[in-house]
């Protein structure tokens, strides 16, 4: 038996802990960073480690790995101090002292080891520790272990394969961490992780940047879907070649501290999840705290969802929660949760699913993860403290991806692999091309129904190398908002008081009846001319994401004033009925050819995915070959 250590104690000054530290230790103290790793833990008080990053998943690495027994170092000096295990299941709110655990250690100015198995109950999810300190204790060197046969342990060679398109100061940043915490430490990844950039814009130092653990790709912009095939045929042909390719945005803050962990699980991972891809999860960079989602799913009507409720990772409750989640799959109104996927913003893919079932399908950005997931259908790996921070969705709304790329790429990957076969996409299509009607935004309108146009174009199209043009395109095309303070002069003209404005008065809808219900959905909200909805200079003022629809503030408008609150901008629509026919009318031609041709683009897309997700074809449609 040897002891593999699987987790290092992590106490850190990185931002996203700073405002966030019962993420790392509930304490009563401060405890502050000295030098060289070593932290000291201030005064007479209470240090609990049974955290979102620094409590051992106990019940998942049981069921994902090899390991049985687990056990505990750490070393400390300075004050006396007790310490002791803690545990929490699955109604913990505060964690429980283990009984017979504690250990009383001297004052001492020497280091002293403190090194334990750990006690494991029947009812654990997590176990941690705690350290009650009489004064200043110094503390380093801590980690859990798994005891483990030595030929269990696996020989990984994990690829961390990110594409970046003038995201200079997130890369630069993660660049400079991973060469520092990942490469230059004494953990078993130091020697067996190469990190791929993939440069979508061309934009960074190759010569700076490169080293014997970093590479730097300068890529043609082929968009996310583009710049992860690039990664992952890198990682299938470097020397040594990657047993595992982690895909990770470039706009995150990471902790290498994951990055190791995640390493570490791969090492000893069973045989029932050898194959498993890992899904990180997505904190919230603006609350630290808050998970926003882990895992998603394609619901019936066509959209996409996460599959956890969002939770705080600051509170123990939560943190224990986030590991005893199943998904619902048994209940009736949830076997559409079946169809779930891991997002690319961390997802660790074994190179043997990649050399199985092929790269992306080359839809430039947008459901390229998904389908790719669905693709696979493997097991699904996740861990408290395997995440990157992101800024949340509603704060980076951009409609040429929510309407057309969301509507062109869900229907190629749906009749090129069937990935969501339980989802209606023509329904979840006609529902946003209505609901941008009904709110006045015709230019969005016309988003959705180029993306339908662009799918019937079938699959010859899109393997040409028009993504990147088309996505251009759509951003040209939608709708353009303006600073608030530019519009002022036109917004108090209509009535708006605009000094008065606030996100509740935004967002806050009004009760509508049924009758004026029907009336708004027949009408789309006074598009149509006949049934008389609209009010003569009546003006509302909504936010301007894609899927708000406060139907009782709309009904009746004549003029919609859509704010976006996280970017200050503003714009105003005016019903136009001509507007509506046209689009109405180009809508029903599409539809008419997409419901004619269902069989041929069925067949064809579905024939065209296996060169369209070839080696040979992104190699291509990359220029790295003939």
């Amino acid at each position: 038996m040897i002891n593999f250590k699987i987790a290092n104690i992590l106490l850190s000054e990185d931002p996203q802990f700073l405002g966030s530290p019962h993420m790392l230790c509930r304490s009563t103290k401060p405890f502050v960073h000295i030098q060289d790793g070593n932290w000291c833990l201030k005064g007479a008080g209470k240090h609990d480690f049974t955290t979102f990053f620094n409590a051992l998943s106990i019940k998942k690495w049981r069921k994902y790995s090899f390991a049985e027994k687990f056990g505990l170092h750490f070393e400390v000096r300075g004050s006396a101090c007790s310490v002791y295990q803690t545990r929490a299941g699955a109604f913990s709110y505060y964690s429980d002292a283990v009984e017979g655990t504690v250990r009383k250690i001297e004052a001492s100015a020497d280091w002293q080891t403190v090194d334990f198995e750990i006690v494991e109950g029947p009812s654990d999810v997590i176990v941690a520790f705690a350290i009650e300190c009489e004064g200043d204790v110094q503390f380093r060197g801590g980690y859990y272990y798994a005891m483990v046969e030595r030929e269990q342990v696996r020989e990984v060679e994990l690829a961390l394969c990110t594409t970046t398109f003038k995201k200079e100061d997130f890369i630069t940043r993660n660049i400079g961490l991973v060469k520092d915490q990942i490469l230059g430490s004494d953990d078993a990844i130091a020697g067996h992780f190469h990190m791929h950039v993939v440069d979508n814009g061309r934009t960074l130092d190759v010569e700076a940047l490169d080293s014997d653990g970093v590479s730097v790709h300068p890529n043609d912009n082929a968009g996310g879907a583009g710049g992860f095939a690039r990664g992952m045929i890198e990682a299938m042909e470097s020397n040594p070649k990657a047993t595992h390719a982690l895909l990770m945005d470039d706009d995150v803050l990471i902790s290498p501290e994951s990055i190791i962990r995640t390493f570490n699980l791969l090492s000893l991972v069973n045989d029932e999840y050898k194959d498993a891809f890992i899904s990180g999860a997505m904190m919230n960079m603006d609350e630290p705290y808050v998970r926003w989602e882990e895992m998603g799913y394609i619901g019936r009507e066509g959209a996409f969802h996460p599959i956890k409720p969002v939770a705080r990772m600051d509170v123990l409750h939560d943190v224990v929660a986030n590991e005893t989640f199943d998904i619902p799959t048994y209940i009736s109104d949830c076997v559409d949760q079946e169809q779930h996927y891991a997002a690319w913003w961390y997802c660790v893919i074994p190179m043997t699913q990649i050399e199985k079932h092929g790269l992306p399908v080359p839809v430039f950005v947008r459901g390229d993860d998904v389908e790719y997931s669905r693709r696979c259908k493997p097991k699904f790996i996740t861990m408290n403290s395997i995440c990157i921070w992101h800024l949340s969705f509603h704060m980076r709304y951009n409609a040429a991806q929510e309407r057309y790329q969301m509507t062109r790429n869900c229907l190629i990957d749906q009749f090129a692999s069937n990935f969501a076969p339980m989802s209606d996409f023509a329904a979840q299509i006609r529902g946003a091309f209505n609901l941008e009607l009904s709110k006045f935004n015709y230019a969005n309108a016309e988003l959705v129904l180029q993306g339908i146009e662009d799918f019937l174009k079938g699959p010859e199209w899109i393997m040409q190398p028009v993504a990147q043009k088309a996505f251009m395109d759509a951003n040209k095309n939608a709708e353009k908002l303006r600073p608030i303070d530019e519009l002022r002069g036109e917004l108090v003209e209509l009535g708006v008081d605009v000094d008065g404005l606030t996100d509740w008065k935004i967002f806050r809808d009004r009760p509508l009846d049924g009758r004026s219900g029907k009336k708004y959905a027949i009408t789309r909200n006074g598009n149509r001319s006949f049934g008389k909805v609209t009010e003569d200079g009546k003006v509302v003022v909504i936010d301007n994401v894609g899927w708000a629809e406060p139907i009782g503030k709309l009904y009746g408008a004549e003029y919609i004033v859509a704010v976006d609150i996280p970017n200050g901008k503003a714009v105003i629509r005016h019903k136009d009925a001509a507007k509506f026919q046209e689009l109405e009318k180009r809508y029903q031609a599409d539809k008419a050819d997409y419901r004619k041709r269902y069989d041929e683009l069925k067949r064809a897309y579905s024939e065209a995915l296996p060169k369209m997700t070839s080696v040979a074809f992104w190699k291509k449609y990359l220029g790295l070959s003939d």
